[in-house]
């Protein structure tokens, strides 16, 4: 997502036509606030907006009251605004929507890869598994949809965490801390910086047995999807060797580049 110094402000907008000046142009500027509001961490100041958006004090004030009165942002104690409960029920929906055009990719992944196949959102500071194709091995992985994790362990994390300034992903493992889920688990940040650091030289990201011991998994990250997005095949290790990788990480990549296409064309649609 893009961050706020990268939107442009209203000064720099294409002028708006007298016919599409009203309430299209209040919902253009309503979904930017609110947008702003998610890459400042959820939680703002009107003057904060008023600076990123260029838009004046009136005219946030305004449209906030709205979001508020609609549920979609609350006031905090301090004046401040937060982003509000209703949204959850809408990233829900558009999950479950992602899943759903996720899941002939998915199937594609497992029919030449033979293992699980998985897509996972950046959601705060956690994964959510939002789709998932079992592979037909009898012995397999299996994560439950809508199953939450720590970044730091998992593929699908590495692989979106790359993604981030370190700065960021310091304070995020700040927040969360880095519990060790096996013995093989990553537990230091910089032991994670540096691990990073190879995911972004490789193009992809490796859980090895430091989730769950005995599985092994492979992950890319989908390129310009609109929300952080991930692709990852698990199995056992006796599987998922160094030789298997070498052959399913090119899947991953056109999997992920061609899931990334679609979601563009549905979200240009009309």
């Amino acid at each position: 997502m893009p961050t706020p110094s990268a939107r442009p402000t209203d000064a720099a907008a294409p002028p708006v036509s007298p016919a599409t000046s009203g309430g299209v142009q209040s919902l253009e500027r309503a979904f930017d606030l609110l947008e702003r509001m998610a890459d400042a961490g959820g939680e703002v100041g009107l003057s904060e907006l008023s600076a990123s958006s260029g838009l004046p004090l009136p005219t946030i004030h305004r449209l906030m009251r709205t979001l508020v009165s609609c549920g979609y942002v609350r006031q905090q104690a301090n004046r401040r605004y937060a982003l509000g409960p209703r949204l959850i029920r809408l990233g829900e929906s558009a999950s479950r929507l992602l899943g759903t055009w996720a899941r002939p990719h998915l199937a594609r992944l497992v029919e030449e890869t033979g293992e699980t196949a998985n897509l996972a959102l950046l959601d705060g500071d956690e994964i959510v598994y939002v789709a998932q194709v079992p592979s037909r091995h009898s012995v397999r992985m299996f994560t439950e949809v809508g199953r939450r994790a720590l970044p730091h362990s998992t593929g699908v994390g590495k692989a979106l965490l790359a993604q981030l300034p370190p700065d960021e992903v310091r304070a995020l493992l700040g927040r969360t801390g880095m519990p060790p889920a096996t013995e093989r688990t990553i537990t230091t940040v910089e032991g994670l910086l540096s691990a990073l650091e190879d995911v972004r030289r490789r193009g992809y990201a490796v859980d090895d047995d430091e989730q769950e011991l005995g599985v092994r998994c492979l992950a890319v990250r989908v390129p310009d999807s609109p929300t952080t997005a991930a692709i990852s095949i698990s199995g056992p290790t006796g599987r998922v060797t160094e030789a298997a990788t070498r052959r399913i990480v090119p899947v991953l990549q056109q999997v992920a580049g061609e899931l990334s296409a679609e979601l563009a064309t549905a979200g240009s649609s009309t």
